[in-house]
């Protein structure tokens, strides 16, 4: 088999193309955009192929039909006559300096400006500057502009915190997109993408020209790979990868989809890989959480654990189809904004009751954000030495000692900074540390009594956990019982534990009392 050369981090098309990299083709979905619409808006999650679509797109723009030859789009009906390109790529800028837009926006004009040879006041503002520019290329050109904008939100991205900078960001990109509209004569296309809407309403909200396709089925593919198309084009990568772990291509697939697939932007649709860590994974021949190492969600952590939602029952939300295209930045919504920045999906869609249910796309995801929640609410969760580190938990759940475990997190509880803690703070703490262990924690697993709180497994263990908050662990015990929650693993060959706890907190006193039973099935 011929090697294969992976793109990592190669955001263009040409030199991915004359490199010799490994290339999927998405051209037809691109050519029927290019047909079929003139202002388009795309939200999709970071490290997902934007970038490469708008580089794709500007390739096309220029009239490179030779990078094209034996794609999709070489055989479609198009016109190939070169257009002027602006493009305009926010994905470096210094955003929460004072001024760090307006340079970054002043920038790319005065370079546009020097290219097509135009003579404008660099005085103006960037929105005086775009119009004047645009305009200035059609008539040195007499053709219209194509224009790309790539992660147009990242000027608002982590700068939330200072209102101010917010505010003088937002009313500049406003400013700035308001030519999208007022020149429409002299635009032949225009395409912009970005992590999220939710800052789309006040930003475009003079735009009624721009349709946002992100949630079109016919487009879901445009950006992600689907699972055929990773078989198909990565077959050398995918065989030494199953090598290297000593096991089946079947096998090695499993733990592809695990940790990579899910993601789905539609009602309806295939389910779609995160592209930037399969080729990883294949690079590295080591399957594990990639997607983070570049899209930390800091601001999503900091807000849960500000507005003491247990993470627990982030997953399988219901939204309507209103509140997870419209929330905004400062919203309390945390379920609609983790949809918008890819860290949960769709999992189905109830048409009469225009629902979506949303959850964790896959365990990379899930694995990456419990890392950023953890340790706002254990501090000491990331130090080697702390017998509240992971490693210890891990060793807890692994080595069947439940025992451990529990006198671990007895200790912790007490030892947590602050007061007056909810019951989903003691849920969310055993359910992270849980996860972060490297075992399947399946939170409020559903059975046909009810739905327990907990269930966690190992190779060789296999745990039952209910939780109870000013209450009693006979009660909790009792629940477990009653319900059969450790009934569907009665032919599993793993030795199942069963877990009662109960949280006590008040003004004199803040414990864990727990009861365990090895089950009899």
């Amino acid at each position: 088999m011929a090697k294969q050369k992976y793109p990592i981090g190669i955001q263009s098309f040409p030199e991915i193309i004359e490199g010799g990299y490994s290339y999927v083709d998405k051209t037809n979905l691109m050519g029927k955009l290019i047909d079929e619409g003139k202002y388009i808006f795309l939200s999709r999650p970071r490290r997902f192929g934007k970038s490469l679509l708008l580089s794709t797109l500007h390739a096309y723009f220029d009239g490179r039909r030779d990078l094209f030859k034996g794609l999709a789009i070489d055989s479609m009906d198009l016109d190939w006559t070169p257009t002027p390109v602006l493009h305009f790529d926010f994905n470096t800028g210094l955003y929460d300096r004072p001024d760090g837009l307006e340079e970054r926006l002043n920038t790319d004009l005065s370079s546009y400006e020097k290219e097509f040879r135009l003579d404008i006041k660099d005085d103006l503002t960037a929105a005086i500057r775009f119009e004047k520019l645009i305009k200035g290329i059609h008539e040195a050109t007499g053709r219209k502009v194509a224009i790309l904008v790539d992660e147009y939100d990242k000027p608002l991205l982590g700068i939330e915190e200072n209102p101010e900078q917010f505010e003088k960001n937002q009313t500049l990109l406003k400013g700035f997109f308001s030519n999208l509209k007022s020149m429409d004569k002299y635009i032949r296309f225009a395409m912009l993408t970005g992590v999220a809407r939710f800052s789309k309403v006040s930003i475009f909200s003079d735009l009624n020209n721009l349709n946002d396709i992100s949630m079109y089925e016919q487009y879901q593919e445009i950006c992600g790979w689907t699972e055929e198309e990773l078989s198909t084009n990565f077959q050398t990568g995918i065989a030494e990868l199953s090598k290297k772990r000593r096991e089946t291509t079947k096998e090695t697939m499993n733990e592809l989809r695990t940790y990579y697939d899910g993601y789905l932007f539609s009602d309806e649709g295939r389910r779609l890989y995160n592209p930037y860590s399969v080729l990883k994974a294949l690079f590295s021949k080591t399957i594990k959480p990639y997607w983070f190492e570049s899209a930390t969600p800091t601001f999503l952590a900091k807000k849960i654990k500000k507005s003491g939602i247990d993470p627990v029952s982030l997953n399988w939300q219901s939204q309507s189809y209103s509140n997870l295209i419209a929330v905004g930045l400062g919203s309390d919504n945390v379920t609609a904004l983790m949809f918008q920045t890819g860290y949960l999906t769709i999992d189905s869609y109830d048409p009469r009751r225009q629902r979506y249910t949303l959850r964790f796309p896959n365990r990379e995801v899930e694995i990456g954000f419990a890392e950023n929640l953890l340790p706002l609410y254990v501090p000491s969760s990331k130090k080697p030495d702390s017998p509240f580190s992971l490693q210890n938990f891990q060793d807890d759940l692994y080595d069947g000692n439940p025992e451990d475990f529990m006198k671990r997190l007895e200790t912790l509880v007490k030892d947590l900074p602050g007061e007056d803690h909810k019951e989903s703070t003691y849920r969310a703490i055993t359910y992270l540390l849980c996860l972060l262990s490297g075992t399947e924690a399946q939170a409020e697993r559903h059975s046909y009594k009810g739905r327990s709180d907990l269930e966690v497994l190992t190779p060789d263990f296999i745990y039952v956990f209910e939780f109870k908050y000013n209450k009693s662990v006979q009660e909790a015990m009792h629940q477990i019982h009653e319900r059969d929650y450790a009934g569907r693993y009665a032919l599993d060959h793993r030795t199942v534990y069963l877990v009662a706890a109960n949280f006590t907190e008040n003004k004199d006193n803040r414990q864990l009392s727990y009861e365990i039973i090895k089950a009899k099935l």
